[in-house]
This record gives structure tokens, sequence and C-alpha cells, in this order.
């Protein structure tokens, strides 16, 4: 998908993809493995390469600000993920 079909998603299909982890209820080692798909990785990928090599519009910057908010969420419920696995192992 392209920069520009990011755009046009406004990442629902991020969002989409995280909430239906989250409602699948994972266990907590699946909470530390997870992985967003290759298409949202490519996705975000483009974004980062834009921004690297052009630089981003206002629409583009604000998808990639999004994009961000959602993986800080998903990076502090990993963290306390990995702290319920290594508090179980010991």
């Amino acid at each position: 998908m392209t920069v520009k079909a990011v755009l046009e998603t406004d990442l629902s299909e991020i969002y989409n993809e995280v909430a239906d982890f989250f409602a699948s209820s994972p266990s907590a080692q699946q909470i530390a493995d997870y992985r967003l798909s290759e298409t949202s990785e490519r996705l975000i990928s483009d974004l980062l390469e834009a921004n690297r090599t052009r630089g981003l519009t206002s629409d583009e910057q604000a998808a990639l600000d999004e994009y961000t908010r959602i993986e800080r969420l998903v990076q502090s419920i990993k963290v306390r993920s990995f702290a319920k696995l290594k508090q179980n192992a010991s």
C-alpha cells in the first residue's frame, strides 16, 4: 500500500489490526511477541522513507504522528507483558 493509501484509510487498517489482536484475549507471551502484519509494517515503512527522502506533507506527518501514538500504546502494553512474564518465571 502506498503513502496515499495510508492517508485515505486514516490508519484504520492498523487500528483494526491492533484492536482485533487485543480483542482475541492474547496471552502475555503472545502480546510480548506481537508485531504488525507485513502490510501494516510496509505502510509505516513507506511513510518513514518518504520522510527521509522528500519530507512529509502535513497529512502524511499527521498519519505518522498517529501511528506513533498507536506504537507507544502497544509498546507500553508489551512492557507490562514482559514484566508479567518475568514475574511468572520467578
